[in-house]
C-alpha cells in the first residue's frame, strides 16, 4: 500500500516529532524512506547536508537523503513525483500568516496541491516545569 515514504524535514529540532512518526508509519508498511530538505540559499546548504548525513547513519535502516533548492513546497512536490511516493509527511509550524495558523503555510501548499496523501505531524507544546 505504501512503498515509499518522503518525509519533508528543515532537519532542525523542532521538526524531530515528524521524523519519528513517520519513521514508524513507513516501518509498519516496510516503505523506503527519502528524507528531503528544502534551502532556499547556498548558505544553509551544506549545514543541512551534514546534518541529514548524521540523520541517516543513526538509522537501523536504509534512508535516501536530499537536499533541493528553491521554494520549499514546489521543491517537494516535485520530489514527491520523481520518486513517485506514496505519502508524503511534514511537521507544522503555523507561523507564517494568517491562515496558515494550525499548518504552516509550505505543509498547506503540500497537503492542498500534492497528489498522495499527506500526513502533518504538529509539533506538541514543551513541557513547562
Amino acid at each position: 500500500m505504501f512503498e515509499t515514504v518522503v518525509i519533508a524535514s528543515d532537519a532542525s529540532p523542532s521538526a524531530e516529532r515528524a521524523v519519528t512518526v513517520a519513521l514508524d508509519f513507513a516501518e509498519r508498511f516496510d516503505a523506503d524512506v527519502h528524507v528531503l530538505s528544502v534551502v532556499e540559499d547556498d548558505g544553509h546548504e551544506q549545514l543541512i547536508r551534514t546534518r541529514l548525513a548524521r540523520f541517516g547513519a543513526s538509522l537501523d535502516r536504509s534512508v535516501t537523503t536530499a537536499v533541493r533548492r528553491g521554494d520549499p513546497a514546489d521543491a517537494i512536490l516535485r520530489y514527491v513525483e520523481r520518486v513517485d511516493a506514496d505519502l508524503v509527511a511534514t511537521g507544522t509550524r503555523g507561523r507564517d500568516s494568517p491562515y496558515s495558523y494550525h499548518l504552516g503555510s509550505v505543509a498547506e501548499r503540500i497537503a492542498h496541491d500534492c497528489p498522495v496523501p499527506v500526513l502533518t505531524v504538529r509539533q506538541l507544546e514543551a513541557v513547562r516545569e
